[in-house]
Formats: C-alpha cells, sequence, structure tokens
C-alpha cells in the first residue's frame, strides 16, 4: 500500500493495485475499482513514483531475499 495526505493532511494508505485512474482537475483524484474516490494532495506523477518504489521494492526483496535500502 502506499501513503497518500488528504487536502486537511490526514495520512491514508491505498492499495495501489486498486487505483483505476488518477486525474488532476485541478485536485488530484484517485479513483478505485470499487468506485470509491479520494481527493489527495499529491500529484498524479508523485503517486507514480510512489507505486513504483513500491513494486520496486517487492520485486527486489522476491529476486535478491531484501529490499535495496538506497545505501
Amino acid at each position: 500500500m502506499i501513503p497518500l495526505h488528504r487536502l486537511n493532511d490526514t495520512e491514508l494508505y491505498i492499495n495501489h493495485r486498486l487505483i483505476e485512474t488518477v486525474e488532476a482537475h485541478p485536485d488530484t483524484v484517485v479513483t478505485l475499482t470499487t468506485e470509491r474516490k479520494f481527493i489527495v494532495k499529491e500529484s498524479p506523477a508523485e503517486i507514480a513514483e510512489k507505486i513504483a518504489e513500491f513494486e520496486r521494492k517487492i520485486f527486489e526483496k522476491a529476486l535478491y531475499g531484501r529490499a535495496d535500502t538506497g545505501s
């Protein structure tokens, strides 16, 4: 799951595999496959990067038995 922030700064975690669309109108609206919508502070590009980073960690752990810590 990836951490995102509502407009009032509360943090929520979303299962990125349930994300159907991410749109900027100008606020970012995340729509899940369940048709539930969330308005968040992060831009679509930031959300895409969070998803890529999360997936990278999962695959590194699966391939190498550990996640890269960046050091």
